[in-house]
This record gives structure tokens, C-alpha cells and sequence, in this order.
């Protein structure tokens, strides 16, 4: 094993409530040279407030530390040229998409994607129906998925994230999503080309057993999940087995040294 994938809520902190001794184990990899990157689908905030977070708990990160699907998603709108884009995000998240042409609010036809992230609780049916009124419009838009994570672990109890919705408009369209984002395997190997790193030598550790484990397999990388977050003990008894299961990421350091 040469590198690190690491997902970020329910790893390193749940809600905002870190957790403990989880800083320590970026001190063990930034010690041993460890390259390591982190991984998440959050789309309900940008970037900028995900590091503020994370130094507020005592976690240094650089912004090229840090794979989100929007700055995925932006890459992808640019390279395959659909613009202007409908966005389906928070307001915080939309300052990633501030380099593209975006479509009028109220606009419901001429999108050239329609990008879909964690609005929450500002889903209504109106929201919902519009965004399928662009996808049913002529010419027929992208629709881009800020990933496919079903339910997170909020402070209250689980969340519907993204996932429901794109898979309701998935049903409802016909249309095939481009998901930037877990557990999409273009996704893993994104970071892995940032990192420089083949997938048989790199590790993704994270709290979802679809989303972090699934997907990191399928990418050829290597499953360790972590009984934090929005971990289940029915996790293990389904169709997907994870390489090794820890219960907390402060158990990585032991753990990679057997492994070596």
C-alpha cells in the first residue's frame, strides 16, 4: 500500500462533532510521507467551508487535498462543452460553478446540464418538477450527479442526501446520470491520477459501505470500513464485503503497518 483515500463525514467527524484522535492519524501519514487525499460527496457546501471546517477541528488541508464532485463536475461541463447549467445545489456550493454560464432560476428549458446536489430540506415539488421539465426539454440536457450517496448520519438522525432524488429523475426522464462523484468508479480514479497512485497500492477508508467500499472495489482499490458515522452492523452481512472493517480510523496506522 503506498496511498490514502479518505472520506471525510463519518470518518473524521460526525455532523460537527469530531472524531476523537482522528487528527492524529494525518500526523502519522504526513509523517511517514504517506500521500493520501481526501474524498467526499459533499455538495450542501463549497470547498473553502469544508477547510474551514476541518481547521476549526485541528485538521490542516490544502485545497488540492480536497475532491469534491462539483470541482469534478465543472471539469467534466467544461470538457464536453454544456453550458449554461441549471444548478440543483445549495447556495454556498453554487461559488464552485461561478466560472460557467448559468441558467436563469426560473428558467425551465435551455440547460445544457442540470447538475444535482444535497438541497435538503429546500426539496419541494416545484424544485423537483422543474428540474424535470429542464431534462424533458429539447435539446435533451446532461444530468450530472453531485454523487449517489443515499443517506448520511446527521446530528438529528439519518438524511435523505442525493441519491433518491437523481434515481426519481432518473425514472422519471429516462436518462442515463454522469455521476461525479462516489461511488462512480471515473470518480476514484480521478483521485488516483491526482495522487499518482495505482489502485492495487492505494487504501479508501470511509463509513459508507455503497458509497466508500463499493465503489473503491469496483475501482480496484482496497475497502476499509469504519464503524463511525452512518455505520450499520447490518453492513456486513450484505453483498458487499469490505477488505477490512475498523472501528475508527484511529486504527489505521496499526492496521497498515501489518499490512506492510
Amino acid at each position: 500500500m503506498s496511498c490514502i483515500l479518505f472520506d471525510l463525514d463519518g470518518v473524521f467527524y460526525v455532523g460537527d462533532e469530531p472524531v476523537p484522535g482522528a487528527t492524529g492519524v494525518l500526523s502519522w501519514a504526513r509523517r511517514n510521507g504517506i500521500p493520501f487525499l481526501f474524498l467526499t460527496n459533499t455538495s450542501s457546501r463549497p470547498r473553502s467551508a469544508l477547510l474551514q471546517k476541518l481547521r476549526a477541528m485541528g485538521i490542516g488541508a490544502e485545497p488540492s487535498e480536497l475532491l469534491t464532485p462539483p470541482v469534478a463536475a465543472v471539469r467534466w461541463i467544461r470538457e464536453n462543452g454544456r453550458e449554461p447549467v441549471a444548478l440543483f445545489v445549495p447556495d454556498a456550493t453554487r461559488e464552485e460553478f461561478a466560472t460557467l454560464d448559468r441558467l436563469n432560476p426560473d428558467d425551465d428549458r435551455g440547460a445544457g446540464a442540470v447538475v444535482v446536489g444535497d438541497l435538503g430540506e429546500r426539496w419541494n415539488f416545484a424544485t423537483f418538477n422543474r428540474a424535470f421539465r429542464l431534462l424533458m426539454a429539447e435539446p435533451q440536457p446532461a444530468l450530472i450527479a453531485l454523487g449517489m450517496t443515499r443517506y448520511w448520519q446527521a446530528p438529528d438522525g439519518l438524511r435523505l442526501d442525493v441519491g433518491p432524488f437523481i434515481a426519481g429523475l432518473q425514472y422519471a426522464t429516462g436518462i442515463e446520470p454522469v455521476v461525479l462523484g462516489k461511488p462512480a468508479v471515473p470518480f476514484f480514479h480521478t483521485a488516483l491520477e491526482l495522487l499518482g497512485c495505482g489502485a492495487d497500492r492505494a487504501v479508501m477508508v470511509g463509513d459508507d459501505i455503497r458509497g466508500d467500499i463499493g465503489g473503491a472495489q469496483r475501482a480496484g482499490v482496497t475497502g476499509v470500513l469504519v464503524r463511525t458515522g452512518k455505520f450499520r452492523d447490518s453492513d456486513l452481512s450484505g453483498e458487499i464485503r469490505p477488505d477490512a472493517v475498523l472501528d475508527s480510523v484511529t486504527e489505521l496506522p496499526r492496521w497498515w503497518e501489518r499490512r506492510r
